[in-house]
């Protein structure tokens, strides 16, 4: 297939193959491209030279095509189209079809919409002839390229829609501030409509900008933070190297001038006045003063200092690193409106950061005068001292005055003050004072013993004022006197061995006394009398061994000896006391090893064992009791219920007797009894009597002829149960029965009577006497008996 380009297209000559066939192409204008080559025929029948076609592969199309037509692309020619309609010219590859369709007849081809470089800047297609008749390719397929030429339809962008940026103040002209950026989508290897130019519109004369890099630099110089901080600049960005017709974007760039340290700290007012009230405590505010600095953060930082004035050792001052502020405090335990009321200071406030580069600019440092007047203020009274420190001896008899103190009221002269002793501080009230004077005597007996010190409290309050009051310490220490005898350091268990030899040491002992002297303690170790048995020997160290006079001791003779030692100090006046050394005779080994001792040594040895076994014992007696009696109520039966199953429910049975209370007796009939006869109470009373106050009308007994029949008297008493609403339910037995075996009257029936006049022969008044049980009955054959006939 042979291609041709359009115009202005570089041509690349090739030569055809042998048999090949050529597929021209026209560009937009009409202009054809490629010629056909020599077929095989004609090379075959004359060796002449065949004409060379032009191989093309591009089309070019402009972007952004206006028009309301299809946009014309070229002309697909075959030189094996004869024009008489047989060919069919295919188009296939990117768009074909809907982007760029061909005429099938004449090779035509058109671009169906507007095309834009910047979403696809070229597409690759297909071209072939095809026999309409047969459908068979009369050449090759052949791919060439669509190239779509740019147009400048897009204006330049910048990355960002507005910079921040920042440069110190007080910078050389030329300063770099920060870099814009910015991109066309145009094509930048076609024409200027990529080339970019940048340009300041707002932000003159204090930044420029490079046309080419888009930097931003500082064009004025000592621009100063404290007139003017913050500078919006705005960009420009223009196509076709800044041509006219070019298209622009624009950018904001927010640029903040940083701080240096250009500016001295200055006081607003040459001298301050303050006041303070003379009771103001040590480290208490007077007030603040502050030096103004056009700078910030660390550049105005300011420092303090009191440089000179009368003021200088009774107050002070220190940086507030918040506010910057200088803070005038007290520095004098107590100020004294009496004797200085106005103290004069020269303060100085200086940078802590300095920066060379601007020391020209002046001294960064500034003083002012503060004046300080001491107000009165009604003071509490002032003790002359801070704390005081008596003695006295601990054998003082009560009421002896142990020393006195003093205080005054700083605002008027010969003031009166009253003293009494803060009772918190003395729960015992061992002290007193005077309210006039301040002297402190004892209320009760002191012992170092107990305390060697004792610390009160002294209040002073004004006369005048009793809110006005003061408080000072008071330390008492307890002398020590000579009035406790020494006595043994520790309790001492002593033995001796039966085998033992004269002169042998037995014990080392020592003392200890209560009582502190200033030459230190002496004890002097002796016996009360002569032992023949021991006897001590003084160390002269503050001990003493104890050592045995004879050899050969038996418990059985005797199993404890005692011992007393007398012990003495060498205090003013002596003070001695004798203490009992107990000594138990032991058996021991050859080497003097205790192997036993005495029995009642044991026994006093052993007497907090005893008591735990006795414990013990005790425990365990009554836990056998406590056994025992369990089991004793383990062997007890519990005595069968009459009912033995709870799932055991059946109708209710009411037991109606001959004596009994008819319907209304609702006490059935206790049938656990016919199931368990053995569980049966015989001493329980009946159920099914109801008393008499339920029923007051009597029923006429039956008349006695001895003719009526036990049935007759049970219908009855069945239908009048059926009509009664009071009777039990429906489902309810009622049972009538004979008094049975157990009843004392027998049967009473007239059954068993064979002559029908025989119940005349009866007497039925002893039912009367059978109690309420048998009332019932007795109704029913004593009320109406006739009277009989006398002869």
């Amino acid at each position: 297939m042979m291609i041709g380009p359009v115009p202005l297209l570089l041509l690349l000559p090739i030569l055809p193959h042998p048999g090949s066939t050529a597929l021209l192409a026209k560009g937009a204008n009409g202009d054809a491209f490629g010629e056909p080559a020599g077929t095989p025929e004609e090379e075959g029948k004359a060796l002449r030279r065949s004409k060379r076609g032009w191989m093309w592969n591009h089309f070019f199309l402009l972007e952004e095509y206006t028009g309301t037509d299809y946009q014309y692309v070229g002309k697909l020619h075959s030189d094996m189209d004869k024009e008489d309609g047989s060919v069919r010219y295919v188009l296939s590859g990117e768009g074909a079809g809907t982007l760029f369709v061909i005429d099938e007849n004449s090779g035509d081809l058109h671009a169906t919409k507007r095309l834009d470089r910047e979403e696809k800047a070229y597409y690759s297609l297909r071209a072939q002839a095809v026999n309409k008749r047969t459908g068979q390719p009369l050449e090759p397929e052949t791919e060439f390229i669509i190239k779509i030429h740019d147009i400048n339809d897009n204006e330049p962008k910048f990355t960002k829609d507005v910079y921040t940026a920042t440069v110190a103040e007080m910078s050389d002209v030329g300063t770099f501030v920060v870099k814009v950026n910015a991109t066309d989508a145009d094509d930048a290897t076609y024409g200027n409509s990529a080339r970019l130019v940048f340009s300041i519109l707002q932000g003159q004369p204090y930044f420029s900008v490079e046309p080419n890099t888009g930097e931003i630099r500082t064009a004025l110089p000592n621009m100063d933070r404290e007139t003017r901080e913050h500078y919006q600049v705005v960009i420009q960005a223009k196509d076709m190297a800044g041509q006219m017709g070019g298209l622009s974007g624009t950018t904001t760039v927010n640029i903040t001038l940083t701080d240096v340290n250009d500016s001295p700290p200055r006081f607003p007012h040459s001298s301050y006045h303050l006041s303070v009230p003379e009771s103001a405590e040590i480290g208490s505010t007077v007030g603040r003063i502050k030096a103004n600095d056009g700078d910030v953060g660390v550049n105005a930082e300011t420092r303090y200092s009191i440089v000179d004035g009368d003021g200088r050792d009774a107050f002070a001052i220190a940086t507030d690193r918040e506010t910057q502020e200088g803070v005038i405090t007290v520095r004098k335990q107590h100020l004294d409106y009496e004797s200085k009321r106005l103290y004069t200071l020269k303060v100085e406030a200086s940078n802590t950061h300095l920066d060379r580069r601007f020391l020209h600019l002046g001294p960064f440092k500034d003083t002012a005068v503060v004046k300080v007047s001491v107000l009165d203020v009604d003071e509490s009274p002032v003790f002359g001292r801070w704390s005081y420190v008596f003695e006295v001896q601990e054998d003082k008899p009560v009421g002896s005055t142990i020393g006195a103190v003093s205080a005054w009221d700083p605002d008027v002269a010969d003031h009166p003050i009253r003293y009494s002793i803060d009772r918190h501080t003395d729960l015992d009230r061992l002290f007193n004072i005077s309210s006039e004077n301040g002297s402190i005597w004892t209320l009760q007996p002191l012992d170092r013993e107990m305390s060697k010190w004792h610390n009160i409290s002294v209040v002073a309050t004004e006369s005048s004022n009793p809110q006005q009051i003061s408080r000072v310490p008071v330390f008492i220490k307890v002398l020590d006197i000579n009035d406790n005898a020494p006595e043994f350091a520790m309790f001492y268990e002593t033995f001796v061995c039966e085998n033992v030899k004269a002169g042998q040491l037995i014990q080392t002992i020592s003392a200890v006394d209560t009582d502190e002297p200033l030459i230190g303690h002496k004890f002097v170790f002796s016996l009360s009398t002569i032992n023949p048995n021991f006897t001590v020997l003084d160390n002269e160290d503050n001990t003493a061994r104890i050592l045995t006079r004879r050899s050969g001791f038996s418990r059985h003779e005797k199993d404890a000896y005692l011992l007393p030692v007398v012990i003495s100090d060498n205090d003013y006046p002596v003070q001695s006391s004798t203490s009992t050394l107990t000594i138990r005779v032991c058996a021991c080994d050859r080497r003097g090893n205790v192997r036993s001792c005495s029995i009642d040594a044991l026994l006093l040895s052993a007497r907090l064992s005893t008591a735990a076994l006795v414990a013990i014992l005790l425990c365990i007696l009554i836990l056998l009791m406590i056994v025992v009696l369990f089991a004793a109520l383990r062997r007890q039966r519990k005595k069968e219920p009459l009912i033995i199953s709870k799932e055991d429910v059946r109708d209710n049975v009411v037991s109606y007797n001959d004596e009994g209370g008819r319907e209304e007796d609702t006490q059935a009939f206790d049938i656990g009894t016919l199931r368990n006869p053995q569980a049966a109470d015989g001493n329980k009373q009946r159920r099914d009597i109801i008393p008499e106050m339920l029923f007051p009308c009597r029923r006429p007994s039956p008349a006695r002829g001895g003719g009526h029949d036990i049935r007759d008297f049970i219908t009855g008493r069945l239908a009048e149960s059926d009509a009664d609403p009071s009777a039990p339910p429906y489902d309810s037995l009622a049972t009538y029965a004979y008094e049975g075996s157990g009843s004392l009257a027998d049967s009473l029936s007239s059954l068993e009577s064979g002559e029908p006049n025989a119940e005349a022969d009866h007497d039925y008044d002893y039912l009367s006497n059978w109690g309420p049980h048998f009332k019932k009955l007795a109704d029913m054959y004593i009320a109406k008996d006739p009277p009989r006939d006398t002869p």
